[in-house]
């Protein structure tokens, strides 16, 4: 991570050893600690702010009475990136151990991801709250399969007589999310096809809501969307198998996306791996992968949501979330909103606040202004977690 930013100790010493470790920030003479935040604030797409101030870990547009500045970092401040496809805890065996989980977290935060929706893991990583340096995550429990028909070791496997049991279990053990997984292949018929029947999806659906929880789906194909939207879903993950019929349903029942475009782009890879026992699949997956972009595109001008989520955990690397930025723009959609994507628009649709009064002070600071480059977005000058310089 280049150390390129202003910091200064204006007790006299300035340059670096302004900061002496990550997370070291100077305290005012009341005894609080005082980070400054100067430059370019992007508090969103359109306001921008020219300084923040931190206190206790909190954000603040007033500067402290009676604090002296100790630490100052200057540059373009985004709220902490979002990535909402995650997997803490997860590899592509399944659950991992709690070391193994502390570096897929570490590798996220100091790519500037700082609020992850984990949207599936069958491990336990709520110590992660009580850690200042960690990003937050807002955890959808344990994917919801049906039996054999999804990755060994990740999924409760279960026949839909027991779906509903099941959604209210995760409803309550997530933070608000619950994840299926909507479609799978079927090696019977060999090829995509959706997993769980339309009355059972109903129900589940409605068991999560009555909960206070949202739901997701994993969808590769086309023939799960119309039930699951009609059924009263929240969002779909990937969503490759829209279509100019799905599309506006999508729309009109405000049911967001997350593309997941980097881990779409492994399609070609698994379709050659399974060729020659599932020709079928393999030749579907090659489809949804070429129009991947036409698809992200035309579900971005229905005025469906769409939002940035890497799919990392499973068979992919973390610290992923500036090259699914990048992939949402070379898909078409402005370089403002696929940047809101995991900053602004993010944030609210989480239920988590940007860099607002009295927010925790999660915010990462870039070089040069990220609306007009994306591409900044892979090189964070300074991460800042809970009031804390960590990276």
């Amino acid at each position: 991570m280049s150390d390129v930013s202003d910091v200064s100790d204006v007790s006299g010493v300035s340059g670096v050893s302004g900061v002496s470790r990550a997370g070291d920030v100077g305290e005012g003479r009341d005894g609080r600690e005082v980070l400054h935040v100067k430059g370019r604030v992007l508090v969103g797409p359109d306001e921008v702010r020219d300084e923040l101030w931190v206190v206790g870990g909190r954000i603040s547009y007033e500067r402290p009475p009676g604090a002296r500045e100790i630490t100052t970092v200057t540059g373009w401040a985004l709220p902490g990136l979002v990535d909402a496809h995650c997997h803490v805890g997860l590899d592509a065996h399944g659950p991992v151990d709690a070391e193994t989980a502390e570096r897929q977290a570490l590798t996220d935060r100091d790519a500037g991801t700082l609020l992850i929706r984990d949207a599936g893991s069958p491990s336990d990583t709520r110590w992660i709250d009580d850690r200042e340096d960690l990003p937050k995550i807002i955890r959808a429990g344990r994917h919801i399969a049906r039996t054999r028909r999804y990755i060994r070791n990740y999924a409760h496997e279960i026949e839909p007589a027991d779906l509903v049991e099941y959604v209210g279990r995760e409803a309550l053990r997530g933070d608000g999310w619950v994840k299926l997984v909507g479609d799978w292949i079927d090696r019977e018929a060999g090829d995509l096809a959706a997993c769980w029947p339309r009355a059972e999806v109903e129900a589940a659906i409605a068991e999560a809501h009555r909960l206070g929880a949202r739901v997701t789906a994993h969808c590769f194909a086309e023939d799960s969307l119309r039930d699951l939207v009609e059924a009263g879903i929240d969002c779909i993950e990937h969503a490759t198998g829209l279509t100019e019929d799905t599309i506006p349903l999508f729309a009109d029942r405000g049911v967001a996306i997350v593309p997941t475009l980097v881990n779409i782009a492994n399609f070609p890879k698994m379709a050659a791996g399974g060729e020659a026992k599932f020709p079928n699949w393999s030749a579907h997956m090659r489809r949804l992968h070429e129009r991947r972009y036409d698809t992200v595109r035309a579900a971005y001008d229905a005025g469906i949501e769409v939002f940035v989520g890497t799919d990392a955990g499973g068979s992919l690397p973390h610290g992923l979330v500036a090259a699914e930025v990048a992939e949402l723009v070379k898909a078409g959609i402005p370089p403002i909103d696929a940047l809101s994507a995991t900053a602004w628009a993010a944030r609210e649709w989480l239920g988590r606040p940007g860099l607002t009064e009295g927010a925790p002070a999660d915010l990462v600071v870039y070089g040069a202004d990220p609306r007009a480059d994306v591409r900044v977005l892979a090189q964070p000058l300074r991460v800042v977690v809970n009031g804390g310089i960590r990276a």
